[in-house]
């Protein structure tokens, strides 16, 4: 099925790791709460991506002091499909060899993915009875193209003891409570089709090695927010320009240079995550970005307050940072805000609340929460956050690859939607004083 077929193939554990010739079985990321491109889990602190050249060259070239706010590069791999025992494939990863693997950039822009034809195989990915029959990896003997076939069949082996459950129809799977954010199942089936369609060409991808951020995080609530006014790169068509100016301007990216592109948040009343999706974030107004910002703050018992000084010390400590990068432009790029669900006094809340026990069926405080906290005894109360700027394929700045097109300043509006992001932080944690 690809090239590197002579490797053994062994039987893939959680832990798998690269030894010899054996590969490491990747799965989806169970924390993925937005984009397009499946994150993939390679192990406990390290996921990874499709490679875009531009994506990582970015990464190697990154000022020092941006570091700080994004995910550490670790380097690329090989990817291609093997075939178990089952008649099923599954995606594993091999240590990079030069020029043996193709990232998407070497296609030509009609054989690259398209993201209004793989949102029409997502539609179709949800229905009822493909969730049910899902097994392993897709299977094998599949001649038939995308179009004609059901979507890629997934069982994730890496789950969350924690359900999640979408507040929205657009997933499909509104009515159910699952063990991975529905958004990174959609994700994997939708990148297993593309490369499912490419395969008798293309036998292996290269894909990024980046530092799973949330891996520190025992419940990670994680924000995904879509940061500046425009999103379409310098290189992009007309077509796609006209697309992407007409989503911000139907969206609080022209407003608030901001705009929701996913969320799960833990909630102590029912033990699960609340997510929430791209469609959902791009019909919000101005007063729906404010409402769903103290949504992603509330655990379902109270807001917490407590967030509010160390999420807005990072955002403006990152805000310092780009306003000194010239020339620098971060189009399409998001923003990852991060907390930890584990509050330190969640196992004193949840006592105050037995009737949350009784809605859940549960006599007990949940597992991860059993010790009554998130801190180690005699620590300080200060919340764990983080905040990570990902996604640079169209990131540019003077001098990066020859770029013909170079900016002046500062990527203003990428500033404007911090400044919007702080200034909202602000007016709540000054009516909820």
């Amino acid at each position: 099925m690809c090239v590197c077929q002579t490797m053994e193939v062994g039987k893939y554990g959680k832990n798998a790791t690269r030894s010899g010739d054996r590969g490491v079985l990747l799965e989806p990321f169970i924390h993925q709460v937005g984009g397009h491109s499946s994150m993939m889990r390679y192990d406990d602190h390290t996921v990874c991506k499709p490679l875009i050249t531009r994506e990582q060259r970015f990464y190697e070239s990154l000022p020092p002091e941006m570091k700080e706010f994004t995910p550490e590069y670790k380097g690329v791999v090989s990817v291609c499909f093997e075939g178990d025992s089952d008649g099923y494939i599954n995606l594993v990863a091999y240590p990079y060899v030069e020029n043996e693997a193709l990232e998407q950039d070497d296609l030509p822009e009609r054989d690259q993915p398209r993201r209004k034809h793989s949102r029409r195989s997502l539609h179709r990915s949800s229905s009822g009875t493909e969730h049910k029959e899902e097994k392993p990896g897709l299977a094998s003997d599949s001649t038939e193209s995308i179009q004609e076939t059901k979507s890629p069949r997934v069982d994730l082996h890496i789950h969350s003891d924690v359900p999640f459950q979408m507040l929205d129809g657009n997933s499909g799977l509104s009515s159910e409570k699952i063990s991975y954010n529905p958004w990174s199942l959609r994700c994997h089936k939708q990148q297993l089709s593309r490369m499912r369609s490419e395969s008798k060409d293309r036998k292996l991808y290269k894909f990024l090695l980046l530092e799973n951020v949330v891996h520190h995080f025992k419940l990670p609530c994680v924000l995904d927010l879509k940061m500046g006014t425009r999103q379409h790169g310098d290189d992009a068509s007309e077509e796609k320009a006209a697309r992407q100016m007409k989503k911000c301007e139907q969206s609080t990216s022209a407003t608030l240079g901001v705009r929701v592109c996913g969320m799960q948040v833990y909630q102590l009343d029912t033990g699960h995550y609340l997510c929430r999706n791209k469609y959902y974030g791009r019909g919000l107004s101005i007063e729906g970005f404010r409402n769903a910002l103290y949504q992603y703050l509330h655990n379902g018992i109270e807001l917490r307050k407590d967030l509010f000084e160390p999420v807005l010390a990072k955002l403006r400590s990152l805000k310092a940072v780009l306003e000194r990068q010239a020339s620098y432009r971060f189009y399409s790029s998001s923003l990852l805000i991060i907390y930890d669900g584990k509050d330190s006094r969640a196992g004193t809340l949840l006592e105050r609340r037995p009737e949350a026990r009784l809605k859940r069926g549960e006599g007990s405080v949940p597992e991860g929460l059993q010790d009554g906290g998130g801190s180690e005894p005699g620590s300080s109360a200060q919340p764990k956050v983080d905040v990570r700027m990902i996604d640079f394929a169209h990131s540019t700045f003077k001098g990066f690859r020859d770029d013909p097109t170079v900016h002046d300043g500062p990527d203003v509006g990428y500033v404007f939607g911090l400044e919007s992001l702080i200034n909202i932080m602000e007016q709540m944690r000054e009516e909820n004083q």
